[in-house]
Order: C-alpha cells, then structure tokens, then sequence
C-alpha cells in the first residue's frame, strides 16, 4: 500500500494523472489502476474525476496531509541507505571512555580501521555524555544506559567488577573473609562511587569507605593498589594482565562489584549511516568474542 500512497504523493505534486505517469515513467492506465486501488483499500474517492481542473476531495486533502511528509521522510532516508551501500566511505566521529579504548578494546580499533580502509575514523576518548547532535558524533561507546530518550542504545556486553590488592598488602595487613571486615583496610576508591555493593549469590553487602586514597582514574586506582597501597574495586577489564601475571589478586573471590554494562549509543532522530551501522555490529561481534568483556573473570593466584 506504500507505493500506491507514494504515487498519490506524486500525483498530486505533478497536478494530474498524466504528468505523474510521465514523471514516473509509467504507463498512464498503470496510473489510473493504482489509484482505483488505493481509493477501494480506503473506500473513498481521494481525487475529482469530472472537475476540468485537478482537484482533490476532501478525503484526498487529509490524506495528502496525512502521508505526504512521511513519504518524503522514506525516499530521502533511502536513498541515503542507497548511497552508504555503494560506497562505504567518509568521515566516522566516534566517542568512547579513555581506559577501555587504549586498553583492552585498542585492537578493535585497529581491526575496524583495516576492514573498512575508506572509512576515516575520528575517534574521541572522553567519558562525558556529550551533546552528540550539536558535535555530530555517528556513534558512542558508553558504561551503563543513558538516561536521555533522544538517544538510542544497544548493550553490547558487561564487566564485572572485583575486588582485589597486591599480595604484599595482603601479607602485611591480612586478608579479609568476609566484607564487614573491609572496614579494617586501607581502601583506594575511585570516584565517584562513594558505596561498595557487593554481591554473592544471593547474598548482598553494602560497604561505604573511608578512602585512604582516591582517584578519579581506574588506571591509576589499578597501578597504586598494584604498588601496594590498599585495596581496590576495580573493573576486570582494567587489570586483567595485573590479576593473570599475580601482580594483583582478588580479595573475597567469591564476591563481586556492580556489572559495568557497555552500550553502543546514537542520535534516535538521526538515520544510522551504513558506516555507524557497520561499526556498531563490528564492535558487537568483537566483544561478544572477548570473554572478560562478557562478565568473565581470569584465573589469577586467588586468597581465600
């Protein structure tokens, strides 16, 4: 039934049947077929067959009005659809979090880049929701959902979160079996995330901290519980070289932080250029292959 509203459209447009047909480059009885058939799915008379002059009836008014824009909306976003497919091509600007896009999702970067040479990518590290529409940014890559309607998302994985502590901290300030006795440690926050929700299967425990030190990077919150500083909830994706080479171990590893869930997000008002689509299936089928990016947890030297 679209085509047949789409040449109504045009019809109106072109003021008359024959001028349609001409412009469409169909057959003047294809035309007037169409437009029977358009008329008996409505059942009404959408045009004026004896006035000498074109005119519409007032069924045809409301529907030209009704249908007219959207018609224009779908031609116009298919021939955008037509033009992405025959040349993957162009600029690609890109938001993503610092530490997850120079550490363990870099190669994706690079991958991306080499599958799709012709595609320039612009790719901005910032872990700030920034105004996407106003900087024309194609695609970001988030922790957690977005609270903002006009933005479309698709979760595309989740880290867990641990905690964990160098194995010299641990041997000089003991180890701690269960989370009330967190209280008794040194503890390297990052903000801002004041509270520690810790759960084990159907167990919860909440632990508000009073930071002997706090950062506003995990990398660094990493790098000074790894030197021995105290103890840290970090997310797994941060330290997974740090947890398999033991520079690091789990503290309560039978406990974990909140899941850190990552989304692909993008301008719900904007059409999804072939390049933003492709990059968005590309990372989810890249994380989808990265277990850590799946909630997995690496083997390390664990204390119980």
């Amino acid at each position: 039934m679209y085509d047949d509203t789409a040449l109504f459209v045009h019809i109106v447009r072109q003021q008359g049947l024959a001028a349609a047909a001409a412009q469409l480059k169909l057959a003047a009885p294809t035309v007037t077929r169409r437009l029977r058939r358009l008329e008996e799915a409505l059942g009404c008379r959408l045009i004026h067959r004896s006035a000498r002059t074109f005119q519409l009836t007032n069924e045809g008014e409301s529907y030209y009005a009704a249908f007219a824009e959207l018609v224009d909306q779908f031609d116009s976003a298919s021939r955008q659809m037509s033009r992405d497919r025959s040349q993957m091509s162009g600029k690609l600007v890109v938001s993503a979090p610092t530490n997850i896009s120079v550490g363990i999702l870099q190669p994706m970067w690079s991958a991306f880049v080499v599958q799709y040479p012709d595609v320039r990518l612009d790719l901005r590290l910032s872990t700030d929701l920034e105004d996407m529409e106003r900087l024309q940014i194609d695609m970001a890559l988030r922790i957690g959902p977005q609270p903002d309607s006009q933005l479309s998302q698709k979760r595309l994985g989740h880290i867990a979160t641990v905690v964990v502590a160098a194995p010299s901290y641990l041997e000089a300030a003991g180890n701690p079996a269960v989370p009330e006795e967190l209280y008794n440690h040194r503890i390297i926050s990052v903000r801002p995330l004041p509270i520690w929700r810790l759960e084990k299967d159907e167990e919860a425990a909440t632990f508000r901290p009073e930071s002997f030190l706090s950062v506003d990077d995990i990398a660094l919150a990493s790098q000074f519980a790894a030197d021995g500083l105290g103890l840290a909830l970090l997310p797994v994706s941060e330290i997974v070289r740090d947890l398999e080479s033991g520079r690091l171990v789990r503290v309560l590893p039978r406990w974990q932080g909140p899941r850190r869930e990552i989304y692909a997000i993008w301008p719900s008002g904007r059409l999804l250029s072939a390049r933003a689509s492709a990059l968005r299936d590309f990372m989810q089928h890249h994380i989808a292959g990265l277990p850590v990016l799946r909630g997995a947890v690496p083997e390390s030297g664990e204390l119980c």
